[in-house]
């Protein structure tokens, strides 16, 4: 499950934004592909005067936290692109705007991790393709 937490001030993001970014997100995993169930964005609104970046305040900073429990990758380059393809979901919300962002990937491990109770099948099994063509989990 790709979780991937926004924090940044109240009113930054549109709510019509903010879906626009959780669609841009999900399309990434789509493409893997994983069960688009597993894509989470979270956006955490904070007061303008909670965000301080090097001990100052600032309401235009944006920090992305993410976390992938579903895959891991097994070289530097494709790491590297997943990070590239998150940051290209932000880029016309945050970049584009001038804003003031960081982002980073945190990988954990899959077996603490379950979706309803159910242990999530392995990558490319059939179980797995059964979980993405009914868009939800199920036992197997």
């Amino acid at each position: 499950m790709p979780l991937h937490r926004v924090y940044a001030a109240k009113g930054i993001f549109s709510p019509e934004e903010k879906r626009a970014i959780a669609q841009s997100i999900t399309r990434i995993y789509d493409a893997i592909p994983i069960p688009s169930f597993y894509t989470v964005v979270v956006f955490i609104d904070l007061e303008r005067d909670s965000i301080f970046v090097g001990g100052e305040a600032n309401a235009r900073f944006v920090r992305i936290v993410s976390q992938h429990l579903a895959r891991s990758y097994s070289t530097a380059e494709e790491a590297a692109k997943v990070v590239d393809l998150i940051q290209d979901a932000f880029a016309p919300y945050v970049r584009d705007r001038g804003l003031d962002w960081e982002s980073h990937v945190e990988y954990v491990d899959r077996e603490g991790w379950r979706e309803n109770g159910l242990r999530p099948p392995m990558p490319k099994t059939d179980a797995e393709k059964t979980w993405i063509e009914l868009d939800k989990p199920v036992p197997y």
